[in-house]
C-alpha cells in the first residue's frame, strides 16, 4: 500500500502508469474485433482440443488467436525480426560494431521493424493455412477474403508493436513483454471457468496437485529471478569531490537467470516457426517438399517431441540472449580502466576468463530451471490428464517474470523522484 501511494502521489510515475493502463484497455479493445468473415465456432472447435502446440500459439499472440482478432498474431513477427538482428550480431562484425553504438543501436531497430512487414504477412499466410488444415476458418473461402486477412493481421502486428514502443519509453517495463501479460492475465477468467465446469469430487487430489505445483512455481521463478552472485571487486583509489580517498570495496551482480522471460519468449517463436513454414509446401509439386511438410506437421502435434525441442530451444536461447547482453572482456577492461580487480585474479583476460567461466557455471542452473519450468505443463498434463494445463507453466513464468521487472523499475523510478526532490 506505501509503494501505490507513493506512486500516486508522484506525477511522472503515476502518469507513466495510467498510460500504460490506457495502451493496454486499447490492446484489449482491439482483441475483440474479429478479422471480418471468421466462423466463431470453427475456432473454438480448433482450440478447444487437447493440443499444447495451438495451446501455445494461443497464449503466445496473447488469447487473441481463439477469436482470430485483428491483432491474433501479437507480436510474434517483431520478435522473430529481433531474434534474426540479434544473430546477425553475433555473425558479421558490421552489425556487432553498430549495436555498441547509440546512433547504430537506432538504425538496427529501424531496421528491425522494417523486416516485421515482410515476415507479418508471411506468417500470416501461414497462420491461415494452418487454421485452414483443422477447418474451414472463413464463412466464405475466397483469395479476397484471404488477402483482406493477411492485410488486417499485418496492420494488427504493427499496431501491437508500436504500442509495446510506446509503454517502454515510459521506463516502467518492456512494452513486448507487458502486452503478452495483458493477454495472459486477460485469459486466467476463462482458465478459472473451464476449469470449475469440469470440476468434480474424483478430481479433487488432481485440483489440490495442480494448486500445490502452481504456488511452488511461482515462489520457485521469484526465487531464480531474483537469485544472483555478487563478485567482489577491489579499487586502489576512489574520488570523493577534488579528494582521494582509501581503497574501497564493491561487487558486480551476476544474475542466476541474466535473460529473463527473454529466452521463453525467443523458444517460442522459433518452435511455431517450422508448422508455420510447412503450411507453404503441403500441395507443393516436388514430391520431397510436400511429404518433408506433411512430416514437420505430424512431429510437432506430437506432445513429447515437442516437449523435447521446447526445452532444448529453451535452455540454448538462455545461452544465446546471455552472450548477447553480457560480455566478460568488456566488464573486465572498464574495471581495469577504473582502477578495480578482482582479488586473487589478474586485471584483463585472466579476469574475464573468470567472468565467463562464473557466468556459465550460473547459466547451467539458471538456463535447466527455465527449460524445466518450460515443459512443466507438457509434464503435468501427461500425469493429470488435464486439458486445461497445457499452458500454465509458461504463463507464470511470463507472468511472474514481467511482473518483478516493472516492479523494480517503477521502484527505480520512485528512487529517482525521491532523490531530486
Amino acid at each position: 500500500m506505501n509503494t501505490l501511494v507513493r506512486i500516486w502521489k508522484t506525477r511522472e510515475v503515476r502518469n507513466s502508469v495510467l498510460f500504460i493502463l490506457s495502451m493496454l484497455v486499447i490492446f484489449r479493445i482491439t482483441a475483440h474485433i474479429p478479422v471480418p468473415g471468421v466462423d466463431a465456432s470453427v475456432l473454438q472447435n480448433i482450440f478447444g482440443g487437447n493440443n499444447q502446440f495451438f495451446g501455445l500459439l494461443n497464449i503466445f499472440s496473447g488469447g487473441t488467436l481463439e477469436s482470430f482478432s485483428v491483432v491474433a498474431m501479437g507480436v510474434m513477427p517483431y520478435i522473430t525480426a529481433s531474434i534474426i538482428f540479434q544473430l546477425l550480431g553475433m555473425i558479421v562484425p558490421s552489425v556487432e560494431e553498430m549495436q555498441k553504438e547509440e546512433q547504430g543501436r537506432q538504425k538496427i531497430t529501424q531496421w528491425t521493424r522494417l523486416a516485421t512487414i515482410p515476415l507479418s504477412f508471411v506468417q500470416a499466410y501461414g497462420l491461415i493455412l494452418l487454421l485452414s488444415q483443422q477447418g474451414q476458418v472463413f464463412v466464405t473461402a475466397s483469395l479476397a477474403t484471404t488477402v483482406f486477412a493477411i492485410v488486417s493481421l499485418t496492420a494488427g502486428t504493427m499496431f501491437l508493436m508500436w504500442l509495446g514502443e510506446l509503454i517502454s519509453e515510459k521506463n516502467v517495463g518492456n512494452g513486448i513483454s507487458i502486452i503478452i501479460l495483458a493477454g495472459i492475465v486477460a485469459g486466467l477468467p476463462t482458465f478459472l471457468s473451464q476449469s470449475l465446469a469440469v470440476y468434480d469430487r474424483s478430481q479433487l487430489i488432481t485440483m489440490v496437485a495442480f494448486l500445490v505445483v502452481a504456488v511452488v512455481t511461482v515462489v520457485a521463478i521469484v526465487v531464480m529471478n531474483e537469485a544472483q552472485r555478487n563478485i567482489p571487486v577491489q579499487y586502489a583509489r576512489a574520488v570523493q569531490g577534488s579528494r582521494l580517498s582509501g581503497a574501497v570495496s564493491s561487487h558486480i551482480p551476476l544474475r542466476l537467470n541474466m535473460g529473463g522471460v527473454i529466452p521463453i519468449i525467443f523458444a517460442i517463436s522459433i518452435v511455431l516457426f517450422p508448422t508455420v513454414l510447412a503450411q507453404f509446401f503441403l500441395n507443393a509439386k516436388t514430391d520431397f517438399l510436400r511429404e518433408a511438410a506433411t512430416w514437420t506437421l505430424q512431429v510437432f502435434q506430437n506432445q513429447t517431441v515437442y516437449g523435447i525441442v521446447y526445452f532444448v530451444l529453451v535452455f540454448l536461447f538462455a545461452y544465446f540472449y546471455t552472450a548477447v547482453i553480457f560480455h566478460p572482456d568488456q566488464v573486465a577492461e572498464n574495471i581495469q580502466k577504473q582502477g578495480g580487480f578482482i582479488p586473487g585474479i589478474r586485471p584483463g583476460k585472466q579476469t574475464a576468463d573468470y567472468l565467463g567461466w562464473v557466468v556459465n557455471r550460473l547459466l547451467l542452473t539458471g538456463a535447466l530451471f527455465l527449460a524445466i519450468i518450460a515443459v512443466l505443463p507438457v509434464i503435468m498434463q501427461q500425469a493429470t490428464g488435464n486439458a486445461n494445463l497445457v499452458i500454465g507453466g509458461t504463463s507464470v513464468l511470463i507472468i511472474v517474470a514481467v511482473v518483478v521487472d516493472s516492479v523494480k523499475q517503477i521502484e527505480a523510478q520512485l528512487t529517482m523522484r525521491e532523490y531530486e526532490i
